[in-house]
């Protein structure tokens, strides 16, 4: 049973953990230690966080989860300070994106810690306080990391909360966390920045590729946005699996250049064929939940209240959306919005009613 919660760092991670506590837990205290002033009177101002302190104190005392949510250096350099108030059963957390230099780390500053790593996977390619939210974690994964000194009651514990958060939980190694996040995570964000150089080095004076830039190049290169100072720690810090997985990702892209040059058309239909299966096969289920998506794509036409005339229509045939986005390709004639439901009639009732509307619709799990 939490009770009183404390969150070093209060970024865009911190902040957002901060808020979506307060927003389905009201009754825990929530404490936020920042080096910035302006995101602590924020944080109070707004209702995140009831006590607010620049520095490990005595604030921290009785506390029964406490959330690292600094950079990994800075996390460490707290740990010290953080000694004197750790009860025998709080519960050290993180939010980092690589697993095995903190756990060393906490072995080494705090050894009899309940330390267990944490990991959402959620995020933006904008930083700061300003730009957290309530909802940051809603139906994404978050990856727990257990250490040595943790019991099973504990981690099921904290799976419990993180769930409450309207997360979803999940339970990995740290060694098995740091290869899983390097292929599906660090390696992609490197491979967008690799993209970005290929074609600021390529471009003519002219700048007609930054110019014509759009669609699917802008898509899988938005995370090259992320903040450099974070990408150039993660690199450092889980440097031996991401150098691996580089590798085997370059051999790939060596196998390509081959079909390519090769001219081998029935290869490289196999292989865009196979990808193409594998990744569609990611958007059939909600995250680790084994629940299938009820999701559609509609056209729209780009002009002023085109998504409200939509919305209008599910409205007033009472049906409920549960997400509904901009696609941002131009993989259909023309702009495309992606709209999920709650269920399987209410996905279908709102593709009849908007083809009786003559919206052209998508679907593509059936």
């Amino acid at each position: 049973n939490i009770r009183k919660t404390a969150i070093i760092g209060l970024g865009l991670i911190g902040g957002s953990i901060a808020k979506t506590i307060k927003r389905k837990h009201p009754e825990i205290t929530v404490v936020a230690c920042n080096r910035s002033e302006k995101a602590l009177k924020s944080a109070l101002s707004e209702g995140a966080a009831d006590i607010v302190t620049r520095s490990v104190d005595e604030n921290f005392s009785d506390c029964d989860l406490i959330f690292l949510c600094a950079p990994v250096e800075t996390n460490l350099s707290f740990l010290p300070a953080l000694k004197p108030y750790l009860k025998e059963s709080t519960v050290l957390t993180d939010a980092g994106s690589v697993k095995g230099i903190i756990h060393s780390g906490v072995s080494a500053a705090l050894p009899g810690a309940h330390f267990i790593g944490g990991h959402p996977m959620a995020g933006s390619e904008k930083s700061g306080y300003e730009n957290s939210t309530d909802r940051l974690f809603e139906n994404a994964y978050y990856l727990l990391t257990p250490g040595e000194n943790v019991s099973d009651e504990e981690t099921e514990s904290l799976k419990q909360f993180i769930a409450s958060l309207d997360a979803i939980p999940l339970v990995l190694s740290p060694a098995e966390h740091d290869h899983v996040t390097a292929a599906v995570s660090h390696v992609p964000h490197l491979a967008a920045y690799a993209l970005v150089k290929l074609i600021a080095d390529s471009d003519s004076p002219e700048e007609y590729m930054k110019r014509i830039a759009a669609g699917g190049f802008r898509d899988i290169t938005r995370i090259a946005s992320s903040d450099p100072t974070m990408w150039e720690q993660i690199s450092l810090e889980n440097r031996e699996r991401i150098s691996a997985l580089l590798k085997t990702y370059i051999n790939s892209l060596s196998g390509i250049l081959e079909l390519v040059e090769r001219g081998d058309g029935e290869k490289l239909h196999k292989l865009f064929s196979d990808a193409k299966d594998y990744r569609d096969s990611m958007t059939l289920t909600s995250p680790g939940r084994g629940q299938r998506i009820f999701d559609f794509f509609c056209d729209i036409v780009d002009e002023t209240g085109a998504i409200n005339n939509v919305t209008a229509i599910l409205f007033e045939n009472c049906i409920s959306i549960k997400n509904l986005s901009i696609v941002h390709n131009r993989s259909f004639e023309k702009g495309v919005l992606h709209i999920e439901c709650y269920d399987e009639p209410g996905r279908d009732r709102a593709i009849e009613v908007l083809k009786l509307h003559s919206y052209k619709v998508y679907i593509f799990d059936k």
